[in-house]
C-alpha cells in the first residue's frame, strides 16, 4: 500500500510500505477514504524526530470502510463505516470506565511513562502506524472504531477522530457560565472549532487571536470578535480586559501549544535539540526540553481573576516554568490532556446532521490526494495558500 512516512526533520515521503494484517482476534483492517493533516503533526515535522523512525507512517486523523475483521469482532463487519479516534483505547479498562481514553491502562506507553498509544505519534506513544495510508490496522475493533452512517460525506464525520473532541473537550474544560465570556488563543482548525462549540453551548461573548488572515477572516465569518496579534502583540490584554468590563474573559483556551510564536532563543533550542543524534536528543527533551510559551502566558494575563485556562495545544517540554506567584494570586484554575475521544462522541453525534450547526460540511480549505501529502505539509507549515484544513482522499 501507499503511506506516508517521516524520513527526517521537514522531510516526509509518500512510499510503498507493507499492507496491515490482523495480528490480534478484535483487529478490523480499515480501507482510509479520508485523513487529516492535524497541526500537532507539525511536531513530527519540526522538532520530535528524536522520538521517531525513518519509514514512521503518519497521520491519526482517519475514516474509512472496514475490509477486515478478526474472528472476535462482533459489532463491525466487512462494509461499514468507521471513523478511528486518535487515541488508541481499549474502552474496558479503569481509565477507560473514567472517560478518560487519553489514559487507557491497556496501552499506555510505560517505557516513557506515558498515556495511552495515539495513532501515527513517535515512540513516546507507542510508535503506532498512522493513518495516512491507504489502509489502517485497528485493534480493540469492538469497542475503538465509531461507526457512522452511509450516505453523508466523509466531511460530516473525519473529524470526529480528533478536531471535533479535541475542540468539545477544551470546551467543556473551560466551563464557561451561561452568557459569560471566552478568549481562544489560535484559530487554526481546533481553535476554529472551539469557537463555534462554545458559541454552539451558548458563551456569550467569543473572542478569537491569531495572526494569520484567513484564519481570522473565517472565524469573524461565524460572529466570533477577533483580533489580530500583529495590531495586539503589546497590548492584547488590555484589548481583551476592554471587552469584558476591565476583567478579562471567564477562560481561556490555549489552542496554540509548543508551536506558539514567542522566544526566539527557545525556539532555536528546539531546532537544534531536533538535529543532535537520537541517543542525546531524546533525554535532553525527556529531562530538559522547554517549550515556547508565549500562548500560555497571554492565556495567564487575559483570563479573569477566579478563571480558568484551557490547554489543548500540545506541550513537550520538562522544565517549561510558570509564573506560580501570578497563578496563586489570580486564583486561576488550569486544565489540560489528550481529547478523551469516546467521552465525547455521544454528545458530539447528534450535531452532525444536516442542519450543521458546527459547519463540518465545509471545514476543510483542501482536499487533495495522498500523492500530495508532502506539499501539503510544507504548505501547512508555512501557512500558505490559505490552508487551514486539509483532508487527504488516499
Amino acid at each position: 500500500m501507499r503511506a506516508l512516512t517521516w524520513q527526517g526533520r521537514r522531510d516526509v515521503r509518500v512510499e510503498t510500505v507493507p499492507d496491515p494484517v490482523i495480528e490480534q482476534p478484535d483487529d478490523v483492517i480499515v480501507r482510509i477514504t479520508s485523513t487529516g493533516i492535524c497541526g500537532s503533526d507539525l511536531h513530527l515535522y519540526e522538532v520530535l524526530g528524536p522520538f521517531l523512525d525513518p519509514g514512521d507512517i503518519l497521520g491519526h486523523e482517519a475514516m474509512g470502510i472496514v475490509e477486515e475483521a478478526g474472528p472476535e469482532v462482533r459489532d463491525l463487519a466487512r462494509g461499514d463505516r468507521v471513523v478511528i479516534p486518535f487515541n488508541v483505547s481499549c474502552g474496558t479498562c479503569f481509565m477507560c470506565s473514567q472517560g478518560l481514553h487519553s489514559q487507557c491502562e491497556t496501552t499506555q506507553v510505560h517505557a516513557y511513562g506515558s498515556g495511552a498509544s495515539l495513532f501515527g505519534y513517535t515512540k513516546l506513544y507507542g510508535q503506532v502506524p498512522g493513518g495516512q495510508a491507504e489502509y489502517l490496522r485497528v485493534p480493540f475493533g469492538n469497542t475503538l472504531p465509531v461507526k457512522v452512517p452511509a450516505g453523508p460525506p466523509d466531511d460530516r464525520f473525519v473529524y470526529l477522530s480528533d478536531v471535533l473532541p479535541t475542540a468539545w473537550q477544551a470546551v467543556e474544560y473551560a466551563a464557561v457560565p451561561p452568557g459569560g465570556s471566552l478568549t481562544v488563543l489560535g484559530l487554526g482548525p481546533i481553535g476554529d472549532m472551539a469557537t463555534r462549540i462554545a458559541q454552539q453551548r451558548g458563551v456569550g461573548l467569543v473572542i478569537g487571536v491569531d495572526l494569520v488572515n484567513e484564519r481570522l477572516g473565517r472565524a469573524s465569518a461565524h460572529g466570533v470578535t477577533c483580533l489580530d496579534l500583529r495590531r495586539h502583540e503589546k497590548d492584547l490584554g488590555d484589548a481583551v480586559r476592554e471587552l469584558t468590563d476591565g476583567r478579562g474573559t471567564d477562560a481561556v483556551i490555549d489552542a496554540v501549544g509548543m508551536e506558539a510564536h514567542g522566544n526566539p532563543v527557545t525556539r532555536a533550542a528546539q531546532w537544534a535539540t531536533a538535529l543532535l543524534p537520537d541517543a542525546l536528543a531524546q533525554p535532553f527533551m525527556e529531562k530538559a526540553g522547554v517549550d515556547r510559551l508565549g500562548a500560555l502566558y497571554a492565556a495567564i494575563d487575559l483570563v479573569r481573576r477566579g478563571g480558568i485556562v484551557s490547554l489543548s495545544g500540545v506541550y513537550g517540554g520538562a522544565l517549561d516554568p510558570l509564573p506560580l506567584l501570578r497563578m496563586f494570586d489570580k486564583q486561576l484554575q488550569l486544565r489540560m490532556g489528550q481529547a478523551n475521544v469516546w467521552r465525547w462522541v455521544p454528545e458530539i453525534l447528534p450535531l452532525l446532521t444536516d442542519e450543521d450547526p458546527l459547519g463540518v460540511d465545509g471545514f476543510a480549505t483542501h482536499h487533495l490526494p495522498l500523492a500530495e501529502a508532502p506539499q501539503a505539509y510544507a504548505a501547512f507549515q508555512a501557512k500558505q495558500d490559505g490552508m487551514i484544513k486539509t483532508l487527504l482522499r488516499p
